[in-house]
């Protein structure tokens, strides 16, 4: 993503927009080309070249801001090693060694010009088995500037490592990796990353997000729960109007707390919130609106609204294998573990009236048992009372929850459901939630209290 120095947005009054560019403008497309040129000729080579090339283009052309946001989101893509035959502080301690007693060693030292220099440094590149030359650039290969280009997007360096994946991957939060459905990085591909990445940096001071989806329900929820964001969701007509009960529902609403109601006013969950963004375009039909926090007015926001006629583009997979870190683990758990039960991925809607619920897992036995899996691990004061609330509500007999132990609340807090809770401390075990749904788990046949969300 951007960083907030590099953002672009224009305040009209009470609404804020991010100043997009058009992707097919001649200008912006050979820009978008020579950036990518230049980091395909500059693999292998140190970054502080490549620095210095995209500088001189900067130089040369007046939309600066542009320029360095298209290259931020190329640096995304890339890798930058220390490239040296061995550990260059082991290189720089022999050199200082030898040096100690002898003639002071500079960073660059001309072959020329000291003959006492390239005694120092011929001797020790002679005791540590390298070159001259691997001797002269790996004594600071590890210094930013002097680190190498060795994988941009599908392109690895000759001599780096293997390209496992057949694909790039970018970072989307400190544990979880999002794999691009594009094999190479092409100026559309760039061009409509940019004007995706303007509209994520408006959402760093976002404070609330109403999003409203009419398809692809499914992935649009398992990425709100893989970026761990407080969710309430609703049923909607086709004009998103809300309506009791999902049998008159057309598209769902979700209503995700920022980081006001979370963390007093701190950037983090904006963040997520800016990474959640990439999910809407995934869909045919979506709307979008945050309270984005005023800088210069405490307690105030402006508003950010997007939608499906903002031709936004996302670079995110529409596959359902999103998780937060405990869902992850169980899921992985259960696949070693020797059970005829199956963990599955939810995609049915549980009912609640004005408002409906998401569980996280259900769990199939090849018998054509049944159970639903709700996993309670992250949460606000308000956030836990809306949850107990809906799990009270939620009239389904073979609901079963998991909770963390370090959530302020008890078992009574679970009314009837109080039995059917399975408490955990850092992790949930296989085995025990077998011995649960082996209990409350009933027969497909038997359940109707779930509509699916296709």
């Amino acid at each position: 993503m951007l960083t907030a120095d590099l953002a672009r947005s224009r305040t009209t009054g009470e609404e804020v927009r991010p100043l997009f560019i058009d992707p097919d403008e001649k200008r912006y497309r050979q820009t978008a080309r020579e950036l990518i040129d230049l980091f395909d000729a500059h693999l292998g080579k140190p970054k502080g070249d490549l620095e210095d090339a995209i500088d001189e283009l900067t130089i040369a052309d007046t939309d600066y801001k542009i320029i360095q946001g298209l290259a931020k989101l190329l640096r995304d893509e890339s890798e930058f090693e220390t490239v040296a035959p061995m550990e260059p502080h082991e290189i720089r301690q022999r050199l200082f060694e030898k040096a100690n007693d002898r003639y002071p060693i500079v960073r660059q030292p001309t072959l020329g010009e000291d003959t006492q220099k390239l005694e120092v440094y011929s001797a020790v590149a002679d005791e540590l088995g390298i070159s001259l030359e691997e001797c002269y650039t790996g004594m600071y290969a590890d210094l930013e500037r002097n680190k190498r280009l060795v994988r941009f997007g599908n392109r690895v360096h000759e001599g780096y490592g293997d390209d496992e994946s057949g694909s790039s991957t970018t970072q989307l939060t400190g544990q979880s990796n999002d794999r691009y459905r594009e094999d190479d990085i092409t100026v559309d591909w760039l061009l409509d990353r940019y004007n995706l990445a303007l509209a994520q940096a408006v959402l760093y001071d976002a404070t609330e997000m109403r999003i409203r989806v009419w398809d692809h329900f499914g992935t649009v929820f398992s990425y709100v729960k893989l970026f761990g964001l407080m969710h309430r969701i609703y049923p909607i007509d086709a004009e998103g109007e809300r309506v009791v009960g999902t049998d008159r529902a057309r598209g769902y609403e979700a209503v995700l707390d920022g980081p006001a109601s979370l963390f007093s006013q701190t950037r983090k969950y904006g963040i997520r919130l800016a990474n959640f963004l990439p999910t809407l375009p995934l869909c045919d039909r979506w709307e979008m609106e945050a309270a984005i926090a005023d800088d210069e007015a405490v307690s105030q926001t402006r508003t950010l609204a997007l939608d499906h006629t903002d031709s936004l583009s996302s670079h995110y997979s529409s596959g359902d294998e999103f998780d937060s870190d405990v869902e992850r683990t169980l899921a992985d758990k259960w696949e070693r573990a020797n059970t005829d039960w199956k963990l599955v991925r939810e995609d049915d809607v549980l009912d609640l009236g004005e408002e409906v619920m998401l569980p996280d897992f259900a769990v199939e036995h090849p018998d054509g048992r049944r159970a639903i899996l709700e996993i309670m691990g992250f949460w606000t004061p308000e956030y836990l009372d809306e949850k107990l609330s809906k799990i009270r509500d939620a009239d389904v007999d073979n609901l079963v929850v998991a909770v963390s132990e370090r959530l302020d609340c008890a078992e009574e807090d679970f009314g009837e459901t109080a039995d059917r809770v399975l408490w955990f401390k850092s992790g949930i075990h296989v085995y025990d939630v077998v011995e649960l749904v082996e209990e409350y788990a009933v027969s497909v046949s038997n359940d109707p209290n779930t509509s699916e969300a296709a």
